[in-house]
């Protein structure tokens, strides 16, 4: 019995001891070592990711790390004071998309490119207006006018009579990269700058928005959200840097769907520099007739591959001719920039001078060749051309009650297949209302004469006496009117 006591105080002897020693364990290792995080799995979103193993390839996971910031507020707050609201009044009741619910009126937005007053927006903006008023971001108004338009890009450049205005921070639109931020900034219907957010979802777009046949559209297309009043106004990088101006939407309902256009600002700025300059753009013509590739058109060149652009007709006498290009040439380059399609090589040309030399590669079976183009101007020369300017009055015209009147542009006159000019304004209770014409009227002919301008239109209506018949037509109907009156 007493040994068996002996056992037992031998065992809670050891027992104790163990206790004893686990406890201390336990205390020391909670001491020394910092506590550790245990995760638990849970059916919320992570926030945070530390991957320090192997994917599911085998290869460690990079660090994500964006192209570019993501918080758009200094962005933003860079650009808004550079976007300005524009109110183009004209003497017609306008009726476009971006008509704000004025008669005889359209919105849009612009954006300020010099501290004296530039500002560049879109020309559907303001064609045919006779009064613009721009109101800046700190809510400053001023009456603009018209430095030059450029149908085939779609753009014009207005000004207005200020100073230390705040200019945008030019951006590079080749650098742009599908899948990159962009900022859409306006200024519509005087509500303050609006701006919103996307990403670049393509560049070189053609969309066959401008009607014009020397229409360059090579667009920055994005998903940033462009509504009324928004056209005109500012694309920009995550820098606050101006990459495009906003000018077109697709959509089916007349309202914002997914799909917004910019004109790349490197184009912009071209066309920009030389209405500033010259009131009229300088462009620089390969001599060519292009289309973009197919597959038959890549086979018959022996070329494979669908990145390029088709010659199917070299224009006689002109520049690509008498560098060596031939039908059937397919075009991947010019000046060491690749061309995947139409779009993008009609921008890249569109940026250059008649004068300038250019350097085009191409593909002629199976062969890769260079040509050295010297561009020329629409007249097949390399001169620069000077704006049309009417040096007269047009008080005969308001005599008889129209009141504006302006020449056609190169686009109307195709699209008529007649010079002429148009009817901008007509009086009230004037003598050519009474007799039914309307606006947008094209006199083509006066008592049987043809008019090839304004000049010659003002001085038939001054020298003629007695009975005055002027004919002519509207855009969008076939007939030809006549309108008759006695002097």
């Amino acid at each position: 019995m007493i040994e068996m006591n002996n056992n037992h105080k031998t065992i809670l002897i050891a027992v104790s001891a163990s206790l004893v020693t686990a406890v201390i364990t336990v205390l020391t290792l909670h001491y020394f070592e910092p506590p550790r995080e245990v995760m638990l799995r849970d059916a919320s979103n992570a926030r945070y990711a530390n991957f320090t193993d192997y994917n599911l390839s085998g290869a460690v996971q990079r660090k994500f790390l964006s192209s570019a910031p993501t918080n758009f507020i200094s962005a933003a707050e860079s650009i808004t004071p550079s976007v300005v609201n524009i109110k183009a009044l004209t003497s017609g009741g306008a009726d476009n998309f971006w008509n704000d619910g004025i008669v005889g009126a359209s919105t849009g937005s612009g954006v300020i490119i010099s501290a004296d007053g530039y500002i560049v927006t879109n020309n559907h903006v303001v064609a045919d207006a006779t009064d613009i008023q721009v109101t800046l971001d700190d809510k400053r108004e001023y009456n603009a006018k018209i430095v030059g338009s450029d149908p085939s890009t779609d753009l014009a450049l207005i000004k207005v009579d200020a100073q230390r205005l705040q200019p945008v921070r030019f951006g590079n639109s080749d650098s742009i990269r599908v899948g990159e931020w962009v900022l859409a900034v306006g200024n519509p219907f005087n509500l303050e700058s609006t701006v919103t957010a996307g990403i670049v979802s393509a560049k070189g777009r053609s969309i066959n928005i401008l009607e014009d046949s020397y229409s360059i559209e090579s667009f920055i297309q994005s998903d940033a959200a462009v509504n009324p009043g928004n056209s005109g106004g500012a694309l920009v990088n995550t820098n606050g840097e101006l990459v495009g101006i906003n000018t077109a939407i697709i959509t089916k309902s007349g309202r914002y769907e997914g799909y917004s256009f910019a004109i790349p600002v490197n184009l912009a700025m071209k066309v920009i520099r030389d209405l500033k300059n010259y009131g009229v753009v300088q462009r620089g013509f390969l001599g060519v007739e292009i289309n973009d590739l197919s597959p038959s058109m890549a086979r018959s060149a022996d070329y494979n591959s669908m990145n390029g652009v088709f010659v199917f007709k070299v224009n006689l006498k002109s520049a690509a001719e008498e560098a060596g290009m031939r039908q059937g040439d397919i075009i991947i380059g010019i000046d060491g920039q690749k061309i995947k399609n139409k779009a993008e090589l009609l921008e890249q040309v569109g940026r250059h001078t008649p004068g300038e030399v250019v350097q085009i590669e191409y593909i002629r079976k199976g062969q890769r060749g260079i040509a050295n183009i010297k561009l020329r101007n629409k007249s097949n020369g390399t001169a620069l051309i000077a704006p049309e300017k009417f040096d007269g009055n047009i008080d005969a015209f308001k005599k008889i009650g129209i009141s504006n009147i302006r020449p056609l542009t190169q686009q109307e006159t195709r699209k008529i297949g007649a010079k002429g000019v148009k009817v901008v304004s007509i009086d009230k209770g004037s003598l050519i209302e009474n007799k039914n014409m309307e606006i947008g009227f094209v006199i083509t002919h006066i008592n049987d004469k043809p008019i090839m301008n304004l000049d010659e239109a003002v001085k038939l209506i001054a020298t003629t006496k007695g009975k005055v018949v002027l004919a002519g037509v509207y855009e969008d109907f076939p007939e030809e009117y006549y309108y008759t009156f006695v002097k």
